[in-house]
């Protein structure tokens, strides 16, 4: 009897996935609440210790399409274990005595893990009977989001207590963990399955996604350069462009624009670009001004682990609600979820905009963006796989991390810029009505995004429609 048929093994699938997905997400969000004390401990520039964070993005980012191609074919238990076992090396590195630079390439390896989220959905959706494989992968999607409030508190508590290296230490206990659990329950794809991967593809995505990643991470490029910003800029775009029309040609594209395309799909992805850059800016906003001294006229000199503490709300109320929406799911349809899960994040802007004058008001906030976050990513893999072939789980949802990836990073470099342009000469911290501002801004953007919702709940296409789209493609 093939391993993944044994009906013994059915039972721990669910919580395998779920800490796998869990783990890659808490590892890659290390770098946060660390940066202090890894330019400390290595005697580097804050910006240097920031691409700690950085590198692990933009690695994930280049490694999410290639590994949902890999995925879609007949070695994707292969293609997760030795993605795991890099992450492994990479959190080895980490923790072993070598110079920052070992650091980064430890980082990078780690950030690569990012992209078995997708992965882990085409398992569920594989190996699940229809109503479990929904309820999985919406988990999944919301565990990934979560990890960061999971890992924040914990790491930042050890390295209060035994330094950065003890905080990475936890990172290669639970690497580890996963692995193990990988290779003990995930089963192999089903037969008949193929995948190729265009390296030129590849190598021009991860180029245009680097300048779009390091961009979004210099905050003082636009400020000092601005003219080299937008050269890098438009390069980028060229990229974009070029990777788009040779996917497009290509017998064995990376990620199938053609599917992209699809109304429901590109809706799908606009609505998490846009959401993707909101959510992120306010959990930027809320933890720094929790942590700006009384000093500034405002603020509440949090500690880092205190401070991660504040994530507690948004982590539980976002478990609870990316529980509950499956069931809702029954009832009301994902892009109208969508549009819902928007306006409530739109809510928790308004609420940090109006009231934060004291710490029960921002953990307030905090939960009300759970609340959101935790609806959105639950509903958002019902939206594209529903016009998804099951074959192609692990490349369209792969590409829509892609999306998330570049909008959390723009909306943390939007939060930084807008900051930092109303903080006077000579002081560290803005002025506070900066944060209202960067608040407004985020309004707008769910105000984007819910719009983007309620048009794809308009025009909800066939099931089918997809799937004839992509019948003709070279390749499949």
């Amino acid at each position: 009897m093939r391993r993944d048929r044994e009906p013994a093994e059915a039972p721990l699938l669910v919580p395998a996935l779920t800490f796998i997905a869990l783990v890659v997400a808490v590892v890659a969000s290390l770098g946060t609440p660390l940066i202090t004390s890894v330019a400390t401990t290595f005697h580097v520039s804050l910006d240097s210790a920031q691409w700690t964070l950085t590198v692990a993005l933009l690695s994930g980012a280049v490694a999410t399409p290639v590994l949902g191609r890999l995925g879609a074919g007949p070695h994707r238990r292969a293609t997760i274990l030795v993605t795991l076992s890099v992450v492994v090396v990479g959190s080895a590195l980490t923790v072993l005595p070598l110079p920052f630079a070992g650091l980064l390439t430890g980082r990078a390896a780690q950030g690569v893990g990012l992209g078995l989220t997708a992965l882990m959905m085409g398992v569920a959706r594989d190996h699940l009977p229809e109503a479990r494989s929904t309820a999985t992968i919406a988990l999944i999607s919301v565990v990934s989001v979560i990890g960061a409030g999971v890992g924040y508190p914990l790491t930042a508590l050890l390295a209060e207590v035994g330094g950065v290296r003890s905080a990475y230490g936890f990172g290669l206990l639970v690497t580890a963990a996963a692995l193990l659990t990988a290779w003990r329950f995930l089963p192999s794809a089903p037969e008949g399955r193929s995948a190729h991967v265009n390296p030129a593809g590849a190598l021009l995505l991860a180029a245009a996604l680097f300048l779009v990643l390091f961009l979004a991470g210099q905050r003082s490029l636009w400020s000092r350069h601005l003219a080299v910003a937008v050269v890098l800029t438009v390069v980028a775009v060229l990229l974009l462009c070029i990777w788009v029309a040779s996917e497009l040609r290509s017998q064995t594209p990376l990620i199938d624009v053609r599917a992209v395309r699809h109304p429901a799909v590109a809706g799908a992805n606009i609505a998490m670009f846009v959401g993707g850059c909101g959510m992120y800016l306010l959990l930027t906003l809320i933890t720094r001004y929790a942590q700006t001294p009384h000093s500034a006229g405002y603020g509440f000199g949090l500690s880092t682990f205190v401070a991660g503490l504040v994530l507690v709300p948004f982590s539980v109320l976002g478990f609870v609600a990316g529980r509950l929406t499956p069931r809702v799911r029954t009832l009301i349809d994902a892009p109208v979820l969508l549009a819902g899960s928007a306006v409530i994040v739109g809510g928790g802007f308004a609420l940090f905009a109006a009231a934060r004058s004291n710490l029960a008001e921002l953990l307030v906030a905090m939960g009300v963006l759970g609340l959101g976050v935790g609806s959105f990513s639950a509903a958002m893999p019902g939206v594209i796989l529903a016009v998804t072939p099951k074959s192609e789980t692990s490349s369209a949802m792969s590409f829509n991390y892609v999306v998330r990836s570049v909008g959390y990073s723009l909306g943390s470099a939007t939060g930084g810029l807008v900051l930092a342009a109303d903080t006077g000469t000579g002081r560290l911290f803005p002025n506070e009505h900066a944060y209202t501002n960067a608040a407004l801004i985020g309004i707008a953007a769910m105000a984007v995004t819910t719009l983007a919702a309620l048009a794809l709940a308009r025009r909800r296409p066939p099931e089918t429609d997809l799937a004839a789209a992509t019948a003709g493609v070279p390749g499949r």
